[in-house]
Order: structure tokens, then C-alpha cells, then sequence
């Protein structure tokens, strides 16, 4: 053993030390990494910070944009909406609805993307279902490595593998060859996932600490049951007419906030203001009491049907409210909600009030504004968020749906045509995943759903420096001799092994290996070798390269062993150990789980 290799192995445990012992960033432990390979000679000082410039590194930030784009415009949250629909509320349910859909994604494309792609899903579920992002996003990076075992395309170690068996003269791997091994370890890893590593997953606390939801404001304010659907009959007398014109609140009590008209909530372009003409047909969204309603509806000619669940879920994307109080010098206080033309000056309708801390429930029209009253304004979200830049309200607290909706809402589509386009270009293989990546970053910028501030704090600096600097240290146990080292002396343990022995040997060293460096890296090494030991053996290599192709994808005890773990990282606020405490058992399992099933579909 030589200087060098006697130093990078060191540099390598010390690194995993450091990592351990959690005391130092894991980003600023990797730049450490760097800094010490530049001052040692072992690589180049350009190759040392080459990691910043490895295509991967560059694919992950341009997913962090795509992923940002489909959280601006409420796509994400509008896939949550659906998990949430499937699972419920349930940490449980809705693990085993996201494990598979994320498995299935990984399947066919990045498993890497399809990770960057649902983080931001996840964390909107997570404050939904007030959920613990940390019980969800390990087991979300776990699906989706586990999702590239089982297609040829589904992960780089199984192309390698297939690759390999062709160089040798052998038939390759099919498409699907990989599937009924993956299949089994995702059938098992699911139920590990979902009913015994949430139990091992650290206690991070729930997102959303100081935001309540709609639902809350609702029932602070005593509105919860007071919602409407009415519609506006052909022969209605609201027909033609507007809303002042009508004079709807101060004769029945009864706030119109938005109409849907053609399938469209008009107000999420143009807000029911006093001049806002109702036409036949139209569907409104109300507020105020039966009474009120009932009335209403027998007067001007309205029919009145339910709000149904998913109304008020597509409401909450366009509508939201703000909870604000006035001030001493606010001009609306002496006058009447009418009189403070709230709907005129904000876009925005008065649909509760708080005084001295109890709702005045709907009868407040005629009630003269005091200082110190508490207001529940409602309106699109974009003229709650310019409420900040009002001078007449103290702003006291928004919904914790309005960190997960936009004023971008109606950019969902063309943010869900641009990543499907995109995963295309790289299922397709038109051009290159980098290429289809940086495409579609750049088409969330020109196309508006998201902004460049937007675009650059989108970027996760703590994630992309991890991997950035770990991949230095990789490239030094290659050039050092360490890693041939490794793999001679290890192997020469089971030459005179039995094959399943071997098999075993071989799955414990490529997936050792595969936390510390790529797991393609450690393919590529460990494939030829393979196929020598069973040709030396006279046995079929299928199974031998099988063995490793799966190895190498059971990147699970560390967060540096593969760009997923990197990622949901910092979000889930993981530490090393967490990943050795969830990871380390799945990798057990999966390695028993495929000596005992490729025996039997490749014999050796």
C-alpha cells in the first residue's frame, strides 16, 4: 500500500467520521474534502473542482427550477391534492399511494429527477395533512432507487450491467429483466417503508408552525357553515344587474365573492367589484346565513345547490383570505363596510369581524368599524398579497394555504406541459437529460411561471455543494490505486466460495462501495470482475451481473450515496445517522430478497 492510497483511505474515513459525529455541516465537511485533495496532489487542482461543473450537479439545479415552477403555479399542490384525495390523512395511506407512483416514475426516468421533481409535492402534502416532512421524504428517495431496479433504462448501474454482458459476447439484459427482482424488493421495501421506517425516521416537528388554514379562519370567525352555490336563473332578477346595484349585503345579509362563469372563477382575473354585471347562468359564490340565503334566492330568482368538498378545494387555489386589523389612523374606522368601499379601494370583500375577540358573524353590514377590529378579508390571492403594501391595516396572519398558491395559478398548465415535454425528450431519447433539463428550466423562466429571483433561491446551494464536493473524492480512491485495492482484496476472500456465496460477496461490495462512490463508478469496476469469476467457474454470468446491477441501486445507509438522499437532506432536516438507521435495513433485505429470486429467474 502506497502513500497515496494510505492517505485517500483515511480522508475517507475521516470524512464518514465527520459525517457521523454531525457536529460540522455535511456541505462544509464536503468543501473540507476539496480543499484538502487541492493541497495533497493526488488530483489536479481543476480536477478537485471539477464537481462543480459535473453534468450532474448542473441536472440537479435545473430540476430544483422545474420544481420550483410546478410549485409557483400550484401544480405540486395540486398532485398533493390527489395523494391527499387517495390517502387521506393518513401518514400511512398516503405513503402507500406516493411510493408507488414515485417508484413507477423512477421506473422510466431519472430517479434523481423524479425525487427534485416531487419534493416540493411532498412538503405541500406534508402542510396539508400537517405531517412531518422528515416521515415523509426518506422513504420518497428510497422509492424512487428502488423504482430504477426494475427497468433497463430505470437507473445507469443496470445499462452498465447490460452493456457489460454484451462486450463479453453474451445476450444483454432485456427492458424488463430487471422487473420481477425490482418488483419484489419494491412489494417488500413499500410495506418496510410505510409501516416500520416511519418509526425509525427522527421526530422534526410539522411544518406550518404559525399558519392556520382556511378551514381555521373559517371557524374562528363563525363562517364555516355559511358557504353557498347559487345559480343565476335566465329569468333572475340579477341578470343585467350588479352587485351594488342589487344591494345584496344590505338587504340579505349576503356577500358575493366570486363568480364562476363558463367553468372559470372570473374573480381570479376580475374581482366582483360594485360594478361587476351577473349574467345568466352565472354560478356565485356566496357567503351569509340560511335565512339570508333562502330569502335571496326566492326574491331575485337563484338556485341554491351544495358546496361540495371539491369546490371549496378549487376555491381555496384561486380565493384565500387575510386576517388584518385596523389601526388607529385607518380611514374606514367611524364607517360602515359599505361606506369603507373595502371592494372598490382592495379588490377585496369584508366576509368576518372580530371584536374584542368574538365574531359578529354575518350581521355586521350596518356596524360602524371600531379601532382595533379584526377583519377577514377575502379575495384573490394576488390582492392579498398586495395588501402588504397597504398603510391602512396591521397585517396579522395569512393561511398556510398561501405558501403553497400563487397568483400564477393560471400558469399551472403550461408548467405541467413543460415538465411533461420534458420528461418526453428524455424518456424518448431526442436529446439528452441534461439538454431536456436545462430546456425546460429556462421555459419556466420565459414562459412566467416563475421569476428569476425565483429561479436562483430555488436552488438548494447546501445539497448541490454536498454532491458537488463528494465526487472529487470518488475520482481520488480511482486515480490513488484505493479502490482496486478494495475490490482485489475482498475478492480474493471469495475465490474458492460457493456461487451464492460469491453472489453474496459481490452484492455487499458493490453496495458498500455505492455510499461512497457513484454507484455507475462502482458498476463499471465491479461488472468485468464478475463475469471473470463465472466464466472461471463455468457458470452462466446473468446472475452474477444481476446481483450487482441491484447492489449498486441500494444506495440507502448514507446521504452522500446517492444524489436522492443529497436532496431530501436538508429539507427533512436529516442527519447522517438517520439514513444508517432506515437505510441499512432495507439494504439487508433487499440483498436477501435477490439471492433468493435471480437464482430462479437466471439460473447459474
Amino acid at each position: 500500500m502506497n502513500i497515496e492510497i494510505l492517505f485517500v483511505l483515511t480522508l475517507l474515513l475521516i470524512t464518514i467520521g465527520l459525517f457521523i459525529w454531525d457536529r460540522i455541516r455535511m456541505d462544509m465537511v464536503a468543501m473540507m474534502v476539496v480543499v484538502v485533495l487541492a493541497v495533497s496532489g493526488i488530483i489536479t487542482p481543476a480536477e478537485t473542482v471539477s464537481g462543480f461543473g459535473q453534468s450532474l450537479v448542473v441536472m440537479i439545479a435545473g430540476l430544483f427550477v422545474v420544481g420550483e415552477g410546478l410549485f409557483r403555479t400550484g401544480v405540486a399542490a395540486a398532485v398533493g391534492d390527489w395523494i391527499l384525495r387517495m390517502g387521506g390523512q393518513s401518514e400511512r395511506k398516503l405513503l402507500l399511494v406516493l411510493i408507488p407512483v414515485v417508484a413507477g416514475m423512477s421506473a422510466v426516468m431519472s430517479s434523481t429527477g423524479a425525487v427534485a421533481l416531487f419534493i416540493p409535492v411532498v412538503l405541500s402534502i406534508c402542510r396539508s395533512a400537517r405531517l412531518q416532512p422528515s416521515k415523509m421524504l426518506m422513504p420518497l428517495s428510497f422509492a424512487s432507487l428502488i423504482g430504477g431496479m426494475m427497468t433497463l433504462i430505470g437507473t445507469p448501474p443496470n445499462m452498465v450491467a447490460s452493456t457489460q454482458l454484451r462486450a463479453a459476447g453474451l445476450e444483454p439484459f432485456g427492458f424488463f429483466d430487471f422487473t420481477p427482482i425490482g418488483g419484489v424488493i419494491l412489494l417488500f421495501g413499500c410495506l418496510y417503508l410505510v409501516f416500520i421506517a416511519p418509526k425509525l425516521l427522527p421526530e422534526t416537528g410539522v411544518r406550518e408552525a404559525t399558519h392556520p388554514h382556511l378551514k381555521e379562519f373559517a371557524q374562528r370567525y363563525g363562517i364555516e357553515d355559511n358557504l353557498y352555490r347559487l345559480r343565476a336563473r335566465k329569468d333572475s332578477e340579477l341578470v343585467g344587474k350588479t352587485v351594488s346595484d342589487m344591494r345584496l349585503r344590505s338587504r340579505f345579509e349576503v356577500t358575493v365573492f366570486a363568480i364562476r362563469r363558463d367553468g372559470k372563477l372570473v374573480s381570479s382575473l376580475m374581482p366582483v367589484l360594485s360594478e361587476t354585471q351577473i349574467q345568466s347562468g352565472d354560478v356565485l359564490l356566496a357567503y351569509g346565513e340560511a335565512e339570508g340565503i333562502e330569502r335571496l334566492c326566492i326574491e331575485t330568482g337563484c338556485m341554491f345547490f351544495g358546496f361540495p368538498d371539491d369546490e371549496r378545494t378549487r376555491m381555496d387555489k384561486e380565493f384565500g383570505v387575510a386576517e388584518v386589523m385596523l389601526h388607529n389612523r385607518s380611514p374606514v374606522i367611524g364607517k360602515t363596510i359599505q361606506e369603507g368601499r373595502f371592494r372598490e379601494r382592495y379588490n377585496l370583500s369584508v366576509i368576518g369581524v372580530l371584536r374584542d375577540g368574538k365574531p359578529l358573524v354575518t350581521r355586521f353590514a350596518g356596524e360602524p368599524l371600531q379601532f382595533g377590529d379584526t377583519l377577514l378579508l377575502a379575495g384573490g390571492w394576488r390582492y392579498i398579497e398586495a395588501l402588504d403594501d397597504r398603510q391602512n391595516f396591521v397585517m396579522l396572519e395569512t393561511p398556510a394555504e398561501m405558501t403553497e398558491t400563487s397568483a400564477r395559478w393560471g400558469h399551472a398548465p403550461i408548467a405541467l406541459t413543460i415538465m411533461v415535454a420534458m420528461l418526453a425528450l428524455m424518456i424518448s431519447g431526442v436529446m439528452s437529460s441534461l439538454s431536456a433539463i436545462l430546456l425546460a428550466a429556462v421555459a419556466m423562466v420565459l414562459s412566467g411561471c416563475i421569476n428569476m429571483n425565483e429561479a436562483y433561491r430555488s436552488l438548494n446551494a447546501s445539497s448541490l455543494v454536498l454532491i458537488a464536493g463528494m465526487l472529487p473524492l470518488a475520482l481520488a480512491m480511482q486515480k490513488s490505486g484505493a479502490l482496486d485495492l478494495i475490490v482485489s482484496g475482498l475478492l480474493a476472500l471469495l475465490g474458492s466460495s460457493t456461487p451464492m456465496l460469491i453472489c453474496a460477496g459481490l452484492f455487499v461490495l458493490t453496495s458498500v462501495l455505492s455510499q461512497f462512490i457513484s454507484n455507475t463508478a462502482t458498476t463499471v469496476l465491479i461488472a468485468p470482475i464478475s463475469i471473470a469469476i463465472a466464466q472461471g467457474l463455468g457458470m452462466s454470468p446473468e446472475p452474477f451481473m444481476m446481483t450487482v446491477a441491484i447492489a449498486a441501486s441500494t444506495a440507502f445507509s448514507t446521504p452522500i450515496a446517492s444524489p436522492v438522499n443529497t436532496l431530501v437532506l436538508v429539507p427533512g432536516n436529516y442527519r447522517f445517522i438517520d439514513f444508517v438507521k432506515v437505510g441499512l435495513p432495507l439494504q439487508l433485505m433487499s440483498m436477501l430478497i435477490t439471492l433468493t429470486v435471480t437464482p430462479l429467474i437466471f439460473p447459474f
